[in-house]
């Protein structure tokens, strides 16, 4: 039996594994629930994941419900060789660590700022986004060696420069952090699959975002 995936273009963590996932050449079985319509409820998928969230992956009846953990599972499993998840524990350290900010900051910081806008109805607080703007700043610091792990691609670049894509779709202002906004380039033409597994997606977040402001607007 193949890996399945259930997933949703615009869910950033989802499409992390994706990305991944196209990245190493591993095939996925890729099931997208209609979020909006509530398909993570059918019972069917709620007998698979109790949280009923995406991403959701089974290989061969494992379940796993994080998308980090998928990155590691991956990794571990798949890959040919430690590049992209180090087993010297000091790099792997370091690669968990930015895996674990990701988790905790950035996406938070990030969903915090944003998604109020497109659940709630309300315009964007400016202590929230300044918030996205300290967080920022430290990823231009984990930047100074080219990647957000040290000086190779690992699998915490596939999971904060998708959320970092996520970011920068909705247009907001990343001018100031340079190393940013050259990284999520050259993430672009080295993370095999960009376009399918994340930008179209990451796209269709941003169009939702500004759609849900531009009537805040209107």
């Amino acid at each position: 039996m193949g890996i399945e995936l259930y997933s949703c273009p615009p869910s950033a963590p989802a499409r992390m594994v994706l990305l991944l996932a196209k990245h190493m050449d591993i095939p996925l079985d890729v099931k997208n629930l209609d979020l909006l319509n509530q398909e993570q409820l059918k019972p069917e998928f709620v007998a698979i994941n109790p949280q009923h969230t995406v991403p959701t992956m089974v290989d061969d009846g494992f379940v796993l419900t994080e998308s980090r953990a998928m990155l590691m599972y991956l990794a571990n499993k798949y890959g040919k060789d430690e590049s992209l998840y180090p087993k010297d524990p000091q790099k792997r350290a370091i690669v968990d660590m930015r895996l674990f900010f990701d988790i905790s900051t950035l996406y938070i910081k990030f969903g915090e700022a944003h998604y109020p806008v497109m659940f709630q109805k309300v315009k964007p607080d400016p202590e929230k986004m300044a918030k996205v703007d300290e967080v920022l700043a430290y990823v231009e610091l984990f930047l100074k060696d080219g990647y957000i792990a040290g000086s190779e691609l690992t699998i915490a670049d596939f999971s904060m420069a998708v959320i970092l894509s996520t970011i920068e779709a909705c247009e907001y202002d990343m001018s100031k952090f340079t190393k940013t906004t050259e990284y999520l380039e050259k993430c672009k033409t080295t993370m095999k699959g960009w376009d399918e597994a994340n930008q179209a997606g990451a796209e269709m977040f941003g169009q939702w975002y500004k759609g849900a402001l531009a009537a805040l607007d209107a």
